[in-house]
């Protein structure tokens, strides 16, 4: 009977990482990339059980990272952040008692803090709405546009209780429709009801545009240094308003922005590097002309020297 219970039993996977990067790559089905914001020795912890329509997991991300996004398609995602404060989905800043919500084949963008626990829930369409008409339920289309939603405190804590004994208690085997059924009711709990979020500010939108105008150019524009003018002059606006845009959007300034970026392209390369490459080439096509400045300055931000890195990967 113990090998019959095993067998029904999905399995539950647990992967630790110590590279940002390296741990947005381990969700199984997800495009991710992770850019790691506050300084330190990285380590991420994820928990995930894979059923045949869904997926439920827990992960834990020890330092504060800017995060793109993309869930499989003809799914929904939803995020139950153990602590919602501090954390922003496409430049919205999560305030208490809310979740993240998110359709499945469209990019988005997050910011989390420091030592961040997220429950996260994926749906396969069909499956949701089929439960949906079985137990008679209306679900709220709202989190096509909406990326936050608003959730009682009862049904919050009621859920992630849920999902945390089911990722928690794998020794006691329980059959692939039983968590099915469970995680199903979980989230027609949370889907059926149309509780609004704050409303958006008014300079919402035009700071988010700013923001995504810079990154774009950004991203064309990797391999040399980029200037505060020269974003003014792409988006139109004052240093003021390059300021708040970005505060606001990703709680960082641009000039945070633009260094974050390119330290975190470089760890890239470098970890992608073979043995022929070295990291003054590899710096230095990347706009780092300051060598020992660099050095400092990567090590401040990932706790450990380039050359440690680059030898990591030529070791494997």
């Amino acid at each position: 009977m113990a090998t019959l219970d095993s067998a029904l039993a999905p399995k539950k996977r647990t992967q630790e990482a110590f590279d940002a990067d390296e741990h947005a790559q381990n969700l199984t089905r997800w495009q991710q990339e992770y850019d790691q914001l506050s300084p330190g020795c990285f380590y991420g912890r994820l928990d995930e059980i894979e059923l045949p329509a869904m997926q439920v997991f827990k992960e834990y991300t020890g330092q504060a990272l800017r995060q793109d996004c993309r869930v499989w398609t003809d799914s929904l995602w939803l995020g139950i952040p153990t602590r919602a404060l501090g954390s922003r989905i496409n430049g919205q800043a999560l305030d208490e008692h809310e979740v993240m919500c998110r359709p499945g084949g469209h990019d988005f963008e997050l910011v989390t803090p420091e030592a961040f626990n997220i429950y996260g829930l994926v749906i396969r369409l069909p499956l949701l709405q089929a439960a949906a008409r079985q137990q008679g339920v209306v679900l709220d289309e709202d989190w096509h546009c909406s990326p936050r939603r608003r959730i009682t405190p009862e049904t919050l804590s009621a859920v992630a209780f849920l999902l945390e004994r089911l990722l928690s208690h794998q020794q006691d085997a329980i059959a692939e429709k039983v968590h099915q059924d469970i995680l199903l009711t979980g989230l027609l709990e949370l889907l059926k009801t149309n509780q609004t979020s704050h409303a958006l500010p008014p300079s919402y939108t035009h700071r988010k545009a700013v923001v995504d105008r810079v990154k774009r150019y950004v991203e064309e524009n990797l391999e040399g240094p980029v200037t505060m003018e020269e974003l003014c002059q792409l988006t139109h606006v004052s240093r003021r308003t390059l300021q708040y845009s970005f505060t606001t959007i990703l709680g960082i300034s641009p000039l945070q922005f633009l260094r974050l970026t390119r330290l975190n392209r470089v760890r890239r390369a470098l970890r992608a590097a073979s043995s022929e490459h070295s990291v003054t080439e590899i710096a230095t096509y990347w706009g780092f002309w300051h060598l020992g400045q660099f050095a400092h300055d990567y090590k401040q931000q990932f706790g450990e020297c380039p050359s440690q890195t680059l030898n990591a990967q030529s070791t494997l």
